[in-house]
């Protein structure tokens, strides 16, 4: 018998995710001890994991780490290359499960993507910018698009954003990275699973230490998948 964080570890996701299975009757646990401990068996974690080869809805890949939704990730890149190594991937994976797919960028960025992913009117891929320059009116803008999305069925919401270019929505570095952190606890809320996008030859380090601070659930998972 496992407990939960050998359970986690077999399985290779969190905790979190291994109560939740647990609570909702998804993976067969006992309880035990005066403290009503999970206990996992080894035989119902396998069988949980063969039990459908379908994309899992609570789980995204994303350069090979299997990522919890809701997941804030923020990744670095020191090449153009680099910049859609992770991004384009991950988009093109949620257009073909059916599921929206978010770009936070504006101009030329823009152009960089669309004729990466090429996609097709109405398969759910959207370009996104915001005004109003605070982190307070892009964050109110958040919550009305993806309770819209959540209320028209959407069950997993892909969004990258380039920070490079959203830097210039904003009335000043500061505001964004006040924003960075306001998303972070906003978007709990949601079935998420989002990337933002760092050009490190466009911010200093100072503003990188605290835009990977800003993403905590980056440092739960290999690094260095995220460093391009």
């Amino acid at each position: 018998m496992l407990n939960t964080a050998e359970a986690a570890r077999f399985l290779r996701v969190s905790q979190a995710s291994i109560r939740r299975w647990a609570d909702s009757g998804r993976l067969p646990a006992t309880r035990v001890g005066g403290r009503r401990e999970r206990r996992f068996k080894e035989s119902d974690l396998v069988a949980f994991m063969d039990r459908s080869s379908a994309p899992r809805e609570d789980l995204v890949n994303i350069g090979g780490a299997r990522v919890s939704v809701p997941g804030h990730l923020a990744s670095l890149y020191s090449s153009d290359e680099g910049r859609l190594r992770l991004s384009i991937p991950f988009l093109a994976e949620g257009l073909r499960h059916g599921q929206p797919c978010i770009l936070v960028a504006r101009g030329p960025m823009v152009s960089r993507y669309t004729a990466a992913l090429n996609p097709s009117p109405g398969d759910g891929f959207s370009a996104v910018e915001f005004g109003g320059g605070t982190a307070a009116a892009a964050i109110a803008e958040w919550e009305r698009r993806l309770s819209e999305l959540v209320a028209g069925g959407a069950t997993v919401i892909r969004l990258v954003g380039e920070m490079s270019s959203e830097r210039d929505m904003f009335d000043s570095e500061e505001e964004m990275l006040r924003y960075e952190e306001a998303f972070d606890l906003m978007s709990r809320r949601y079935p998420v699973a989002v990337i933002c996008q760092y050009d490190a030859r466009a911010f200093s380090g100072a503003t990188l230490v605290r835009a990977l601070k800003a993403h905590p659930d980056l440092f739960a998972l290999r690094l260095g998948s995220f460093l391009n």
